[in-house]
């Protein structure tokens, strides 16, 4: 577990959230990424709501209407006007999230120059390093649930899945880049050295083809 809250915290961008020309709430298994849209909302810091999202393995049992309709579902429970709430359902990856959601807005003349990026707490920096590749002409300001790791992971209810998650998050930054999926950034060697040995103990459930 030390070697994932290193990770994990590596993975927070720390951004301070700030009032943005959308939220957009990248689809998962975690309808807490639907709460933080709907409290960054309520706070004054976006007019306007994008999730998106289809459905994959994780969450197709759960969410089976699609990841992106069941989180507009619990926004407008939570009192978001339906207005606010545009949704994006065929996005299957992060880039397609990125891509498909400024797809969208653009289709309905919004005018972005900032995005509050709301994403599982451990995909932040995907996240982020992602959109700064698609959609390098807007600020990008990361958000997610305030949770330590292992209140996250009481949450979820399922730590390997969580570890699995962490550790292919942290490979994606490493081997992406040079697919031209995301910018480069730096990576903390003690932080490769945790990922190496979660890898090498068999958190392997989320990795990609190298």
């Amino acid at each position: 577990m030390a070697d994932a809250r290193l990770l994990w915290d590596f993975q927070r961008m720390g951004h301070a959230p700030r009032p943005c020309s959308v939220a957009v709430g990248l689809g998962s298994h975690d309808l807490g990424v639907a709460d933080v849209a709907v409290e960054l909302y309520r706070r004054g810091m976006a007019p306007l709501i994008v999730f998106t999202g289809a459905t994959s393995p994780t969450t197709r049992d759960r969410m089976p209407r699609g990841e992106a309709v069941h989180y507009r579902e619990r926004a407008v429970e939570g009192g978001v006007p339906e207005e606010v709430v545009l949704v994006e359902t065929r996005a299957r990856n992060t880039g397609e999230n990125i891509r498909f959601s400024r797809e969208l807005l653009a289709e309905r003349g919004v005018d972005v120059s900032s995005v509050l990026l709301v994403s599982k707490p451990y995909e932040e920096r995907r996240a982020y390093a992602t959109a700064r590749r698609l959609w390098p002409e807007v600020e990008v300001v990361s958000a997610s649930t305030p949770l330590a790791l292992g209140a996250y992971v009481t949450s979820v209810g399922d730590a390997r899945l969580v570890l699995d998650m962490l550790v292919g998050a942290v490979q994606r930054l490493i081997v992406y880049p040079a697919r031209g999926f995301m910018i480069e950034q730096e990576i903390p060697e003690d932080v490769v050295a945790a990922y190496e040995r979660l890898r090498g103990a068999g958190f392997t459930g989320r990795l990609v083809p190298e």
